[in-house]
Protein backbone atom coordinates (compact mmCIF):
# COMPACT_ATOMS: atom_id res chain seq x y z
CA UNK A 1 0.00 0.00 0.00
CA UNK A 2 2.94 2.34 0.62
CA UNK A 3 4.21 1.49 -2.85
CA UNK A 4 0.76 2.19 -4.31
CA UNK A 5 0.56 5.55 -2.53
CA UNK A 6 3.93 6.57 -3.94
CA UNK A 7 2.95 5.43 -7.44
CA UNK A 8 -0.39 7.25 -7.25
CA UNK A 9 1.24 10.50 -6.15
CA UNK A 10 3.79 10.18 -8.96
CA UNK A 11 1.18 9.71 -11.67
CA UNK A 12 -1.01 12.54 -10.40
CA UNK A 13 2.03 14.84 -10.46
CA UNK A 14 3.24 13.55 -13.84
CA UNK A 15 -0.18 13.94 -15.46
CA UNK A 16 -1.27 17.08 -13.69
CA UNK A 17 -1.62 19.03 -16.94
CA UNK A 18 -3.85 16.33 -18.44
CA UNK A 19 -5.95 16.27 -15.27
CA UNK A 20 -6.43 20.04 -15.41
CA UNK A 21 -7.48 19.84 -19.08
CA UNK A 22 -9.91 16.99 -18.29
CA UNK A 23 -8.24 14.79 -20.90
CA UNK A 24 -10.85 12.07 -21.09
CA UNK A 25 -9.49 10.57 -24.29
CA UNK A 26 -12.00 7.74 -24.65
CA UNK A 27 -15.69 8.15 -25.40
CA UNK A 28 -16.56 5.82 -22.51
CA UNK A 29 -14.67 8.02 -20.03
CA UNK A 30 -16.71 11.02 -21.13
CA UNK A 31 -19.96 9.10 -20.84
CA UNK A 32 -18.96 7.87 -17.38
CA UNK A 33 -18.48 11.46 -16.22
CA UNK A 34 -21.84 12.43 -17.74
CA UNK A 35 -23.44 9.53 -15.87
CA UNK A 36 -21.92 10.71 -12.59
CA UNK A 37 -23.01 14.30 -13.24
CA UNK A 38 -26.57 13.13 -13.86
CA UNK A 39 -26.55 11.17 -10.59
CA UNK A 40 -25.28 14.15 -8.60
CA UNK A 41 -27.83 16.39 -10.32
CA UNK A 42 -30.68 14.22 -9.06
CA UNK A 43 -31.29 11.70 -11.85
CA UNK A 44 -32.70 8.44 -10.53
CA UNK A 45 -30.36 5.72 -9.27
CA UNK A 46 -31.81 3.17 -11.68
CA UNK A 47 -32.23 5.63 -14.57
CA UNK A 48 -29.04 5.51 -16.64
CA UNK A 49 -30.31 7.23 -19.78
CA UNK A 50 -28.28 10.16 -21.05
CA UNK A 51 -30.86 12.71 -22.11
CA UNK A 52 -28.41 14.96 -23.94
CA UNK A 53 -27.73 12.34 -26.58
CA UNK A 54 -30.46 11.54 -29.12
CA UNK A 55 -32.94 14.02 -27.59
CA UNK A 56 -35.62 14.14 -26.45
CA UNK A 57 -35.85 10.43 -25.62
CA UNK A 58 -32.25 10.07 -24.57
CA UNK A 59 -29.55 7.49 -25.08
CA UNK A 60 -29.68 4.18 -23.20
CA UNK A 61 -26.43 2.98 -21.57
CA UNK A 62 -26.05 -0.68 -20.57
CA UNK A 63 -23.67 0.02 -17.67
CA UNK A 64 -24.36 -0.01 -13.93
CA UNK A 65 -23.75 2.67 -11.33
CA UNK A 66 -21.22 0.66 -9.34
CA UNK A 67 -18.18 2.37 -10.89
CA UNK A 68 -19.90 5.76 -10.53
CA UNK A 69 -19.65 5.56 -6.74
CA UNK A 70 -15.92 6.33 -6.19
CA UNK A 71 -16.01 9.15 -8.75
CA UNK A 72 -19.15 10.66 -7.24
CA UNK A 73 -17.75 10.24 -3.73
CA UNK A 74 -14.55 12.08 -4.63
CA UNK A 75 -16.52 14.92 -6.24
CA UNK A 76 -18.74 15.28 -3.17
CA UNK A 77 -15.66 15.25 -0.93
CA UNK A 78 -13.71 17.81 -2.92
CA UNK A 79 -16.51 20.09 -4.13
CA UNK A 80 -16.76 22.20 -0.95
CA UNK A 81 -12.99 22.74 -1.02
CA UNK A 82 -12.21 23.53 -4.66
CA UNK A 83 -15.51 24.04 -6.47
CA UNK A 84 -17.43 21.81 -8.86
CA UNK A 85 -15.19 22.05 -11.97
CA UNK A 86 -11.92 21.42 -10.12
CA UNK A 87 -13.53 18.65 -8.04
CA UNK A 88 -14.50 16.87 -11.26
CA UNK A 89 -10.98 17.20 -12.65
CA UNK A 90 -9.37 15.87 -9.47
CA UNK A 91 -11.89 13.04 -9.14
CA UNK A 92 -11.21 11.95 -12.72
CA UNK A 93 -7.49 12.05 -11.99
CA UNK A 94 -7.60 10.13 -8.72
CA UNK A 95 -10.43 7.60 -9.21
CA UNK A 96 -8.64 5.34 -11.75
CA UNK A 97 -5.73 4.91 -9.33
CA UNK A 98 -7.96 3.37 -6.63
CA UNK A 99 -8.37 -0.07 -8.26
CA UNK A 100 -4.60 -0.13 -8.80
CA UNK A 101 -4.25 -0.58 -5.03
CA UNK A 102 -6.35 -3.75 -5.25
CA UNK A 103 -4.27 -5.02 -8.17
CA UNK A 104 -0.96 -4.50 -6.37
CA UNK A 105 -2.24 -6.16 -3.19
CA UNK A 106 -3.63 -9.14 -5.13
CA UNK A 107 -0.44 -9.54 -7.18
CA UNK A 108 1.64 -9.35 -4.00
CA UNK A 109 -0.44 -12.07 -2.35
CA UNK A 110 -0.17 -14.31 -5.42
CA UNK A 111 3.61 -13.95 -5.72
CA UNK A 112 4.18 -14.47 -1.99
CA UNK A 113 2.26 -17.73 -2.14
CA UNK A 114 3.62 -19.09 -5.42
CA UNK A 115 7.07 -17.62 -6.00
CA UNK A 116 8.64 -16.51 -2.71
CA UNK A 117 7.60 -14.45 0.34
CA UNK A 118 9.96 -11.69 -0.81
CA UNK A 119 8.96 -11.73 -4.48
CA UNK A 120 6.06 -9.28 -4.23
CA UNK A 121 8.08 -6.20 -5.38
CA UNK A 122 8.59 -7.99 -8.70
CA UNK A 123 4.84 -7.91 -9.23
CA UNK A 124 4.78 -4.14 -8.79
CA UNK A 125 7.73 -3.65 -11.15
CA UNK A 126 6.28 -5.92 -13.83
CA UNK A 127 2.87 -4.28 -13.56
CA UNK A 128 4.44 -0.86 -14.11
CA UNK A 129 6.23 -2.25 -17.18
CA UNK A 130 2.99 -3.26 -18.93
CA UNK A 131 1.68 -0.97 -21.63
CA UNK A 132 -2.03 -1.59 -22.17
CA UNK A 133 -2.78 -2.98 -18.68
CA UNK A 134 -1.20 -0.03 -16.87
CA UNK A 135 -3.02 2.37 -19.16
CA UNK A 136 -6.37 1.28 -17.70
CA UNK A 137 -5.37 2.81 -14.33
CA UNK A 138 -3.96 6.13 -15.49
CA UNK A 139 -5.52 9.44 -14.40
CA UNK A 140 -8.64 10.32 -16.44
CA UNK A 141 -9.23 6.66 -17.45
CA UNK A 142 -12.37 6.62 -15.36
CA UNK A 143 -14.34 3.92 -17.16
CA UNK A 144 -14.84 0.49 -15.64
CA UNK A 145 -11.91 -1.45 -17.12
CA UNK A 146 -9.54 -0.81 -14.21
CA UNK A 147 -12.03 -2.13 -11.70
CA UNK A 148 -12.68 -5.25 -13.74
CA UNK A 149 -8.96 -5.92 -14.03
CA UNK A 150 -8.70 -5.47 -10.26
CA UNK A 151 -11.38 -8.13 -9.80
CA UNK A 152 -9.45 -10.41 -12.15
CA UNK A 153 -6.31 -9.99 -10.03
CA UNK A 154 -8.34 -10.82 -6.90
CA UNK A 155 -9.71 -13.89 -8.68
CA UNK A 156 -6.19 -15.19 -9.33
CA UNK A 157 -5.20 -14.51 -5.71
CA UNK A 158 -8.26 -16.44 -4.54
CA UNK A 159 -7.49 -19.41 -6.80
CA UNK A 160 -3.99 -19.57 -5.33
CA UNK A 161 -5.04 -19.07 -1.71
CA UNK A 162 -4.18 -21.99 0.53
CA UNK A 163 -7.05 -21.01 2.82
CA UNK A 164 -9.82 -22.70 0.86
CA UNK A 165 -12.78 -20.85 2.36
CA UNK A 166 -11.18 -17.44 1.93
CA UNK A 167 -10.00 -18.31 -1.57
CA UNK A 168 -13.48 -19.41 -2.65
CA UNK A 169 -15.01 -16.26 -1.19
CA UNK A 170 -12.50 -14.03 -2.97
CA UNK A 171 -13.21 -15.64 -6.35
CA UNK A 172 -16.97 -15.60 -5.85
CA UNK A 173 -17.19 -11.98 -4.69
CA UNK A 174 -14.73 -10.75 -7.34
CA UNK A 175 -16.71 -12.51 -10.07
CA UNK A 176 -20.01 -11.10 -8.81
CA UNK A 177 -18.60 -7.57 -8.69
CA UNK A 178 -17.16 -7.94 -12.19
CA UNK A 179 -20.49 -9.15 -13.59
CA UNK A 180 -22.30 -6.29 -11.88
CA UNK A 181 -19.95 -3.81 -13.58
CA UNK A 182 -20.30 -5.38 -17.03
CA UNK A 183 -19.94 -8.57 -19.03
CA UNK A 184 -16.54 -7.90 -20.61
CA UNK A 185 -14.91 -10.37 -18.21
CA UNK A 186 -17.61 -13.04 -18.55
CA UNK A 187 -15.25 -15.51 -20.33
CA UNK A 188 -12.72 -15.13 -17.50
CA UNK A 189 -15.47 -15.56 -14.93
CA UNK A 190 -16.51 -18.81 -16.59
CA UNK A 191 -12.88 -19.92 -16.71
CA UNK A 192 -12.44 -19.24 -12.99
CA UNK A 193 -15.51 -21.34 -12.19
CA UNK A 194 -14.22 -24.14 -14.41
CA UNK A 195 -10.81 -24.09 -12.69
CA UNK A 196 -12.38 -24.30 -9.22
CA UNK A 197 -14.58 -27.17 -10.36
CA UNK A 198 -11.63 -29.00 -11.94
CA UNK A 199 -9.66 -28.60 -8.70
CA UNK A 200 -12.56 -30.19 -6.80
CA UNK A 201 -12.74 -33.05 -9.31
CA UNK A 202 -9.02 -33.67 -8.82
CA UNK A 203 -9.03 -33.25 -5.03
CA UNK A 204 -12.16 -33.76 -2.95
CA UNK A 205 -10.63 -31.60 -0.21
CA UNK A 206 -11.38 -28.61 -2.46
CA UNK A 207 -15.11 -28.95 -1.73
CA UNK A 208 -14.98 -26.14 0.83
CA UNK A 209 -13.55 -23.72 -1.73
CA UNK A 210 -16.19 -24.84 -4.23
CA UNK A 211 -19.05 -24.44 -1.73
CA UNK A 212 -18.02 -20.97 -0.56
CA UNK A 213 -17.40 -19.91 -4.16
CA UNK A 214 -20.88 -21.07 -5.18
CA UNK A 215 -22.53 -19.24 -2.28
CA UNK A 216 -20.68 -15.95 -2.73
CA UNK A 217 -21.04 -16.05 -6.52
CA UNK A 218 -24.80 -16.58 -6.43
CA UNK A 219 -25.40 -14.30 -3.46
CA UNK A 220 -23.10 -11.55 -4.72
CA UNK A 221 -24.64 -11.62 -8.19
CA UNK A 222 -28.15 -11.46 -6.76
CA UNK A 223 -27.14 -8.52 -4.56
CA UNK A 224 -25.47 -6.77 -7.50
CA UNK A 225 -28.56 -7.25 -9.64
CA UNK A 226 -30.86 -5.90 -6.94
CA UNK A 227 -28.71 -2.90 -6.03
CA UNK A 228 -27.31 -1.78 -9.37
CA UNK A 229 -29.38 -3.07 -12.29
CA UNK A 230 -31.00 -0.16 -14.11
CA UNK A 231 -34.61 -0.06 -15.26
CA UNK A 232 -33.43 -0.68 -18.84
CA UNK A 233 -31.53 -3.81 -17.73
CA UNK A 234 -34.50 -5.48 -16.08
CA UNK A 235 -35.61 -6.94 -19.38
CA UNK A 236 -34.17 -9.92 -21.20
CA UNK A 237 -31.18 -8.22 -22.80
CA UNK A 238 -27.93 -10.08 -23.48
CA UNK A 239 -25.27 -7.40 -22.94
CA UNK A 240 -25.39 -6.74 -19.18
CA UNK A 241 -26.35 -8.29 -15.85
CA UNK A 242 -30.00 -8.67 -16.77
CA UNK A 243 -32.42 -11.41 -15.64
CA UNK A 244 -30.78 -13.56 -18.35
CA UNK A 245 -27.41 -13.81 -16.64
CA UNK A 246 -28.64 -13.33 -13.08
CA UNK A 247 -30.84 -16.42 -13.33
CA UNK A 248 -28.13 -18.42 -15.10
CA UNK A 249 -25.54 -17.59 -12.43
CA UNK A 250 -27.98 -18.42 -9.64
CA UNK A 251 -28.65 -21.81 -11.23
CA UNK A 252 -24.93 -22.46 -11.68
CA UNK A 253 -24.21 -21.46 -8.08
CA UNK A 254 -26.96 -23.72 -6.78
CA UNK A 255 -25.73 -26.71 -8.76
CA UNK A 256 -22.11 -26.18 -7.69
CA UNK A 257 -23.21 -25.96 -4.06
CA UNK A 258 -25.14 -29.20 -4.48
CA UNK A 259 -22.06 -30.88 -5.97
CA UNK A 260 -19.93 -29.82 -3.01
CA UNK A 261 -22.52 -31.18 -0.56
CA UNK A 262 -22.92 -34.51 -2.34
CA UNK A 263 -19.15 -34.85 -2.74
CA UNK A 264 -18.72 -38.38 -4.13
CA UNK A 265 -15.38 -39.96 -3.33
CA UNK A 266 -14.45 -41.20 -6.80
CA UNK A 267 -12.98 -38.53 -9.14
CA UNK A 268 -14.72 -40.03 -12.18
CA UNK A 269 -18.11 -39.65 -10.49
CA UNK A 270 -17.30 -36.05 -9.58
CA UNK A 271 -16.32 -35.43 -13.21
CA UNK A 272 -19.57 -36.88 -14.54
CA UNK A 273 -21.64 -34.85 -12.08
CA UNK A 274 -19.78 -31.67 -13.00
CA UNK A 275 -20.35 -32.33 -16.71
CA UNK A 276 -24.04 -32.94 -16.04
CA UNK A 277 -24.29 -29.68 -14.08
CA UNK A 278 -22.54 -27.78 -16.88
CA UNK A 279 -24.87 -29.32 -19.45
CA UNK A 280 -27.90 -28.37 -17.36
CA UNK A 281 -26.76 -24.73 -17.12
CA UNK A 282 -26.04 -24.60 -20.86
CA UNK A 283 -29.41 -26.18 -21.71
CA UNK A 284 -31.25 -23.77 -19.43
CA UNK A 285 -29.53 -20.77 -21.04
CA UNK A 286 -30.14 -22.00 -24.59
CA UNK A 287 -33.78 -22.92 -24.05
CA UNK A 288 -34.78 -19.98 -21.86
CA UNK A 289 -32.87 -17.27 -23.72
CA UNK A 290 -32.31 -18.38 -27.33
CA UNK A 291 -31.99 -14.73 -28.41
CA UNK A 292 -28.69 -14.57 -26.51
CA UNK A 293 -27.00 -17.39 -28.43
CA UNK A 294 -25.85 -14.91 -31.08
CA UNK A 295 -24.09 -11.59 -30.69
CA UNK A 296 -24.79 -10.23 -27.18
CA UNK A 297 -25.13 -6.68 -28.57
CA UNK A 298 -28.13 -7.81 -30.68
CA UNK A 299 -27.43 -5.17 -33.33
CA UNK A 300 -28.66 -5.24 -36.91
CA UNK A 301 -26.52 -6.82 -39.62
CA UNK A 302 -26.03 -3.40 -41.21
CA UNK A 303 -24.75 -1.83 -37.99
CA UNK A 304 -22.49 -4.80 -37.31
CA UNK A 305 -20.95 -4.62 -40.79
CA UNK A 306 -20.58 -0.84 -40.89
CA UNK A 307 -19.51 -0.19 -37.29
CA UNK A 308 -19.24 -2.92 -34.66
CA UNK A 309 -17.04 -5.24 -36.73
CA UNK A 310 -14.75 -2.30 -37.48
CA UNK A 311 -14.04 -1.39 -33.85
CA UNK A 312 -10.29 -1.77 -33.47
CA UNK A 313 -10.24 -3.41 -30.05
CA UNK A 314 -12.80 -5.99 -31.22
CA UNK A 315 -10.46 -7.26 -33.95
CA UNK A 316 -8.03 -10.17 -33.38
CA UNK A 317 -4.55 -9.13 -32.34
CA UNK A 318 -3.03 -10.39 -35.61
CA UNK A 319 -5.11 -7.86 -37.54
CA UNK A 320 -3.37 -4.96 -35.83
CA UNK A 321 -0.15 -3.27 -36.99
CA UNK A 322 3.03 -4.93 -35.73
CA UNK A 323 4.01 -1.83 -33.73
CA UNK A 324 0.81 -2.25 -31.72
CA UNK A 325 0.42 -6.02 -31.57
CA UNK A 326 3.96 -7.06 -30.66
CA UNK A 327 4.29 -5.08 -27.38
CA UNK A 328 0.88 -6.41 -26.30
CA UNK A 329 1.52 -10.12 -26.90
CA UNK A 330 5.13 -10.38 -25.72
CA UNK A 331 4.49 -10.36 -21.97
CA UNK A 332 1.56 -12.83 -22.14
CA UNK A 333 3.76 -15.30 -24.05
CA UNK A 334 6.65 -14.87 -21.61
CA UNK A 335 4.29 -15.19 -18.66
CA UNK A 336 2.72 -18.35 -20.08
CA UNK A 337 6.16 -19.88 -20.57
CA UNK A 338 7.09 -19.01 -17.00
CA UNK A 339 3.83 -20.36 -15.59
CA UNK A 340 4.20 -23.68 -17.44
CA UNK A 341 7.81 -24.01 -16.27
CA UNK A 342 6.84 -23.14 -12.69
CA UNK A 343 4.00 -25.67 -12.80
CA UNK A 344 6.45 -28.36 -13.86
CA UNK A 345 8.93 -27.41 -11.14
CA UNK A 346 6.15 -27.47 -8.53
CA UNK A 347 4.77 -30.86 -9.58
CA UNK A 348 5.66 -32.40 -6.18
CA UNK A 349 5.03 -29.29 -4.09
CA UNK A 350 1.91 -27.78 -2.45
CA UNK A 351 2.06 -24.84 -4.87
CA UNK A 352 1.25 -27.12 -7.83
CA UNK A 353 -2.47 -26.36 -7.71
CA UNK A 354 -1.88 -22.61 -7.63
CA UNK A 355 0.58 -22.70 -10.52
CA UNK A 356 -1.72 -24.93 -12.53
CA UNK A 357 -4.49 -22.33 -12.08
CA UNK A 358 -2.18 -19.52 -13.21
CA UNK A 359 -1.00 -21.52 -16.24
CA UNK A 360 -4.58 -22.37 -17.28
CA UNK A 361 -5.71 -18.79 -16.85
CA UNK A 362 -2.67 -17.42 -18.68
CA UNK A 363 -3.11 -19.81 -21.60
CA UNK A 364 -6.80 -18.93 -21.83
CA UNK A 365 -6.02 -15.20 -21.87
CA UNK A 366 -3.39 -15.64 -24.57
CA UNK A 367 -5.91 -17.50 -26.73
CA UNK A 368 -8.45 -14.72 -26.14
CA UNK A 369 -6.08 -12.36 -27.96
CA UNK A 370 -6.71 -14.38 -31.11
CA UNK A 371 -10.38 -13.45 -30.74
CA UNK A 372 -10.21 -9.79 -29.71
CA UNK A 373 -7.35 -7.39 -28.98
CA UNK A 374 -9.33 -5.99 -26.04
CA UNK A 375 -8.12 -9.07 -24.13
CA UNK A 376 -4.63 -7.49 -24.05
CA UNK A 377 -4.84 -5.84 -20.59
CA UNK A 378 -6.15 -9.00 -18.93
CA UNK A 379 -3.57 -11.17 -20.71
CA UNK A 380 -0.74 -8.91 -19.53
CA UNK A 381 -2.03 -8.86 -15.96
CA UNK A 382 -2.39 -12.65 -15.84
CA UNK A 383 1.15 -13.03 -17.23
CA UNK A 384 2.83 -11.27 -14.30
CA UNK A 385 3.11 -14.31 -11.93
CA UNK A 386 4.74 -16.45 -14.63
CA UNK A 387 7.13 -13.66 -15.66
CA UNK A 388 8.04 -13.10 -12.00
CA UNK A 389 8.78 -16.81 -11.58
CA UNK A 390 11.20 -16.67 -14.51
CA UNK A 391 12.94 -13.61 -13.08
CA UNK A 392 13.17 -15.18 -9.63
CA UNK A 393 15.20 -18.09 -11.00
CA UNK A 394 18.12 -15.69 -11.41
CA UNK A 395 17.90 -14.21 -7.89
CA UNK A 396 20.33 -16.66 -6.19
CA UNK A 397 23.02 -15.84 -8.76
CA UNK A 398 22.30 -12.12 -8.68
CA UNK A 399 22.39 -12.07 -4.86
CA UNK A 400 25.88 -13.59 -4.71
CA UNK A 401 28.41 -11.05 -3.32
CA UNK A 402 30.93 -10.92 -6.18
CA UNK A 403 30.84 -8.78 -9.36
CA UNK A 404 27.86 -6.74 -8.15
CA UNK A 405 28.31 -4.03 -10.82
CA UNK A 406 28.05 -6.60 -13.59
CA UNK A 407 25.17 -8.31 -11.83
CA UNK A 408 23.28 -5.04 -11.49
CA UNK A 409 23.54 -4.57 -15.24
CA UNK A 410 22.51 -8.19 -15.77
CA UNK A 411 19.50 -7.71 -13.50
CA UNK A 412 18.37 -4.68 -15.50
CA UNK A 413 18.80 -6.56 -18.77
CA UNK A 414 16.91 -9.55 -17.36
CA UNK A 415 14.00 -7.34 -16.32
CA UNK A 416 13.81 -5.76 -19.76
CA UNK A 417 13.62 -9.24 -21.29
CA UNK A 418 11.22 -10.84 -18.78
CA UNK A 419 8.84 -7.85 -18.79
CA UNK A 420 8.66 -7.87 -22.58
CA UNK A 421 9.87 -4.25 -22.70
CA UNK A 422 12.54 -5.17 -25.21
CA UNK A 423 9.96 -5.31 -28.02
CA UNK A 424 9.01 -1.66 -27.57
CA UNK A 425 12.70 -0.72 -27.40
CA UNK A 426 13.34 -2.53 -30.68
CA UNK A 427 10.31 -0.94 -32.35
CA UNK A 428 11.37 2.54 -31.25
CA UNK A 429 15.03 2.03 -32.05
CA UNK A 430 14.56 0.59 -35.53
CA UNK A 431 11.34 2.46 -36.31
CA UNK A 432 9.49 -0.77 -37.03
CA UNK A 433 6.18 -0.39 -38.88
CA UNK A 434 6.06 3.38 -38.38
CA UNK A 435 2.65 5.01 -38.94
CA UNK A 436 2.39 6.79 -42.28
CA UNK A 437 2.14 10.56 -42.63
CA UNK A 438 -1.56 10.12 -43.36
CA UNK A 439 -2.14 8.19 -40.11
CA UNK A 440 -0.19 10.79 -38.13
CA UNK A 441 -2.30 13.57 -39.66
CA UNK A 442 -5.53 11.78 -38.79
CA UNK A 443 -4.37 11.13 -35.23
CA UNK A 444 -3.37 14.78 -34.79
CA UNK A 445 -6.69 16.04 -36.12
CA UNK A 446 -8.63 13.66 -33.89
CA UNK A 447 -6.68 14.74 -30.83
CA UNK A 448 -7.13 18.47 -31.49
CA UNK A 449 -10.89 18.26 -31.87
CA UNK A 450 -11.32 16.58 -28.48
CA UNK A 451 -9.66 19.34 -26.46
CA UNK A 452 -11.23 21.98 -24.23
CA UNK A 453 -9.68 24.91 -26.19
CA UNK A 454 -11.22 23.56 -29.40
CA UNK A 455 -14.70 23.01 -27.96
CA UNK A 456 -15.02 25.90 -25.51
CA UNK A 457 -15.82 28.49 -28.25
CA UNK A 458 -18.88 26.42 -29.21
CA UNK A 459 -20.58 27.57 -26.00
CA UNK A 460 -20.93 31.09 -27.43
CA UNK A 461 -23.87 29.72 -29.42
CA UNK A 462 -27.16 28.99 -27.61
CA UNK A 463 -27.61 25.40 -26.42
CA UNK A 464 -29.01 23.34 -29.27
CA UNK A 465 -28.94 19.90 -30.87
CA UNK A 466 -25.74 19.47 -32.87
CA UNK A 467 -25.40 16.90 -35.63
CA UNK A 468 -21.84 15.59 -35.52
CA UNK A 469 -19.74 12.42 -35.74
CA UNK A 470 -20.63 9.43 -33.56
CA UNK A 471 -17.24 9.46 -31.83
CA UNK A 472 -17.48 13.20 -31.19
CA UNK A 473 -20.91 13.15 -29.51
CA UNK A 474 -19.88 12.07 -25.98
CA UNK A 475 -17.04 14.59 -25.81
CA UNK A 476 -19.27 17.37 -27.13
CA UNK A 477 -21.93 16.90 -24.45
CA UNK A 478 -19.25 16.61 -21.75
CA UNK A 479 -17.43 19.86 -22.57
CA UNK A 480 -20.25 22.08 -23.90
CA UNK A 481 -23.90 22.83 -23.13
CA UNK A 482 -25.05 21.40 -26.46
CA UNK A 483 -26.87 18.15 -27.23
CA UNK A 484 -25.74 15.56 -29.78
CA UNK A 485 -27.31 12.71 -31.74
CA UNK A 486 -25.20 9.61 -31.14
CA UNK A 487 -22.30 7.98 -29.36
CA UNK A 488 -20.61 4.62 -30.02
CA UNK A 489 -23.02 2.52 -27.92
CA UNK A 490 -24.74 -0.44 -29.50
CA UNK A 491 -28.12 -0.11 -27.77
CA UNK A 492 -28.77 3.00 -29.81
CA UNK A 493 -28.00 1.54 -33.18
CA UNK A 494 -30.74 3.47 -34.99
CA UNK A 495 -29.17 6.80 -34.05
CA UNK A 496 -25.71 5.58 -35.07
CA UNK A 497 -27.03 4.44 -38.44
CA UNK A 498 -28.78 7.77 -38.92
CA UNK A 499 -25.44 9.55 -38.54
CA UNK A 500 -23.79 7.11 -40.94
CA UNK A 501 -26.56 7.49 -43.49
CA UNK A 502 -26.53 11.28 -43.29
CA UNK A 503 -22.81 11.56 -43.96
CA UNK A 504 -22.66 8.83 -46.61
CA UNK A 505 -25.83 9.40 -48.63
CA UNK A 506 -27.07 12.33 -50.70
CA UNK A 507 -27.26 15.91 -49.36
CA UNK A 508 -31.05 15.81 -49.53
CA UNK A 509 -31.17 12.65 -47.41
CA UNK A 510 -28.65 14.16 -44.99
CA UNK A 511 -30.79 17.26 -44.48
CA UNK A 512 -33.92 15.15 -43.93
CA UNK A 513 -32.19 13.03 -41.26
CA UNK A 514 -30.81 16.10 -39.48
CA UNK A 515 -34.22 17.77 -39.48
CA UNK A 516 -35.87 14.60 -38.17
CA UNK A 517 -33.54 14.71 -35.16
CA UNK A 518 -34.20 18.40 -34.57
CA UNK A 519 -30.57 19.35 -35.23
CA UNK A 520 -29.92 23.03 -35.91
CA UNK A 521 -26.12 22.95 -36.15
CA UNK A 522 -23.77 20.69 -38.13
CA UNK A 523 -20.29 20.26 -36.65
CA UNK A 524 -17.50 18.36 -38.41
CA UNK A 525 -13.83 17.80 -37.67
CA UNK A 526 -11.93 17.44 -40.97
CA UNK A 527 -9.51 14.50 -41.02
CA UNK A 528 -10.89 13.02 -37.79
CA UNK A 529 -10.61 9.24 -37.98
CA UNK A 530 -14.36 8.72 -38.33
CA UNK A 531 -14.58 11.20 -41.20
CA UNK A 532 -12.05 9.23 -43.24
CA UNK A 533 -14.43 6.25 -43.22
CA UNK A 534 -17.24 8.33 -44.70
CA UNK A 535 -15.02 9.57 -47.49
CA UNK A 536 -13.53 6.16 -48.23
CA UNK A 537 -16.80 4.23 -48.20
CA UNK A 538 -19.07 6.78 -49.89
CA UNK A 539 -17.30 8.66 -52.66
CA UNK A 540 -19.65 11.41 -53.78
CA UNK A 541 -21.70 11.16 -50.59
CA UNK A 542 -22.71 14.20 -48.56
CA UNK A 543 -19.63 14.35 -46.34
CA UNK A 544 -17.23 13.65 -49.19
CA UNK A 545 -18.69 16.59 -51.12
CA UNK A 546 -18.67 18.81 -48.03
CA UNK A 547 -15.02 17.95 -47.32
CA UNK A 548 -14.11 18.93 -50.89
CA UNK A 549 -15.49 22.41 -50.25
CA UNK A 550 -18.89 22.14 -51.93
CA UNK A 551 -21.51 24.56 -50.58
CA UNK A 552 -25.16 23.72 -49.96
CA UNK A 553 -27.98 26.25 -49.81
CA UNK A 554 -29.34 24.75 -46.59
CA UNK A 555 -26.02 25.06 -44.72
CA UNK A 556 -24.76 28.47 -43.54
CA UNK A 557 -21.13 28.55 -42.29
CA UNK A 558 -20.76 29.67 -38.68
CA UNK A 559 -17.64 31.33 -37.22
CA UNK A 560 -16.03 29.53 -34.27
CA UNK A 561 -12.58 30.91 -33.47
CA UNK A 562 -9.37 31.59 -35.32
CA UNK A 563 -7.45 28.39 -35.94
CA UNK A 564 -10.31 26.12 -34.84
CA UNK A 565 -10.07 22.53 -36.09
CA UNK A 566 -13.86 22.47 -36.54
CA UNK A 567 -16.20 23.54 -39.31
CA UNK A 568 -19.68 24.53 -38.15
CA UNK A 569 -22.85 25.27 -40.10
CA UNK A 570 -26.37 26.39 -39.32
CA UNK A 571 -28.90 23.90 -40.67
CA UNK A 572 -31.72 25.75 -42.48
Amino acid sequence: MLAWAAIAIWYVWQRWAAIQWLSLGDTDDNMRLMQVRALLDGQGWFDLRNYRLNPPGGFDIHWSRLVDLPIAGLILLLRPLVGVAEAERLACGIAPLLPMAIVLAALGATLRRLVHPLAWPLGIALFLATNVALGMFMPDRIDHHGWQLAMLAVTVAGLCDTNRARGGALVGVATAVSLTIGLEMLPYAAMAGAIITLAWIWDQAEKQRLAIYALTLAGGTAAGFAAFTSFANRVYRCDALTPVYASTVLLAGGLLLALSIVGPRRPVVRLLLALAAGAAVAAFFALAFPQCLGRPEQVSDELYASWLSQVREAKPIYRHPLRIALPIVTLPLIGLLGAVLATWRARRQPSLRGWACVALFGGFAALMLLWQARAGPAAQLLAIPGAAALAWLAVPWLAAPRFWWAKAAAAAALFVIVSGSFTQIIIDRFKVDRPSAYVRRVNKATGRCLTIPAMRPLDRYPAQTVFTFVDLGPRLVTLTHHRAIAGPYHRNGDAILDVHHAFMRSPAEARAIMKRHGATMLLVCPDMAESTNYRAKARGGFYDRLAKGEAFDWLTPLPISKGSPFRAFRID
